[in-house]
């Protein structure tokens, strides 16, 4: 498998349309393209500031001229489906077939392959999504990422006021640093020859909320707790903050449904040449985002 920072053998130039730029993980994806020298597309809501290398069409993934227009010259997309329904992807995954490009898809470990029907919503439109990529014959290579670590930066402001962090409690998984994942998704994307099928991207331990909680009151030097929500009343906050109810009641789904996952791979040292990092040092090279 290629190290991210030293792909291997020689490939022409490439373009990559990168969806969800603006988020998280999206930055770091863009980030290490640019590091190699590829020219970076994204595909945005609202035109932003400028940023060095990256060329910016308006538009959204449900409009399929923006996606026409995105797609023009490029030979890789790095997918990020944002919606809670994959109704209106179908017309998304047409123009994909059109212009057929290699595709990276991130999609979620929650998944249950044996299953007719997955825990929740969030889980459920992944899968939709990998089977629709799929149908298309766009063989695309699919990144099933475990929670990201970045997901905490969600805790900010309650971290600034006091030292409880309170909400949703969710099954332990293997947290995963957001970098990983986009040290692998690079790794991916400039493959050559292409890379194809399932990697399964995790960090090296299943946490509790309340373990992660524990890590960030430890980079912090703070003693921190986690206090589980009941459903009815992490509900009503959440539509006080103004989140829209569907993705309430999808994350309320993922709560309660979503089974524990204890699984670890090495897939992100298989394909970056490097372990997986902790979420405690995670912690501790973000510490500064929740002062």
């Amino acid at each position: 498998m290629p190290d991210s920072t030293r792909p291997a053998g020689p490939r022409p130039p490439s373009s990559v349309l990168v969806t969800g730029a603006a988020g998280n993980l999206g930055r770091e994806v863009v980030d290490r393209l640019r590091a190699h020298g590829v020219r970076v597309r994204s595909l945005v809501r609202h035109q932003t500031p400028a940023r060095a290398g990256v060329e910016s069409v308006v538009g959204d993934l449900t409009d399929p001229a923006a996606v026409r227009e995105a797609l023009v010259g490029v030979d890789a997309v790095f997918l990020i489906w944002p919606l809670l329904d994959s109704t209106s992807a179908h017309a998304l995954v047409a123009e994909l077939a059109a212009a057929a490009p290699r595709v990276v898809y991130l999609s979620t470990t929650a998944i249950d392959d044996e299953a007719a029907r997955q825990s929740d919503p969030i889980t459920q439109v992944h899968s939709d999504m990998e089977a629709l990529l799929r149908e298309a014959d766009l063989r695309p290579v699919v990144l099933r990422s475990d929670t990201l670590a970045s997901n905490t930066r969600g805790w900010a402001s309650q971290l600034r006021e006091g030292n409880v962090v309170s909400g949703l409690d969710i099954a332990r998984t293997a947290v995963v640093d957001e970098r990983d994942v986009a040290d692998a998704a690079a790794a991916v994307l400039l493959a050559h020859p292409l890379d194809v099928g399932l990697h399964v991207l995790t960090g090296p331990e299943a946490l509790s909320r309340a373990d992660q909680v524990a890590h960030l009151g430890a980079a912090l030097r703070r003693r921190l707790r986690f206090q589980a929500l009941p459903a009815d009343l992490a509900r009503s906050r959440m539509l006080a903050d103004g989140r829209p109810e569907p993705l309430v009641e999808a994350l309320i789904a993922a709560s309660v449904r979503r089974p524990e996952s204890n699984r670890v791979t090495d897939h992100i040292e298989r394909l970056t040449g490097r372990p997986a990092g902790t979420f405690a040092q995670w912690a501790m090279d973000h510490a500064a985002d929740f002062n």
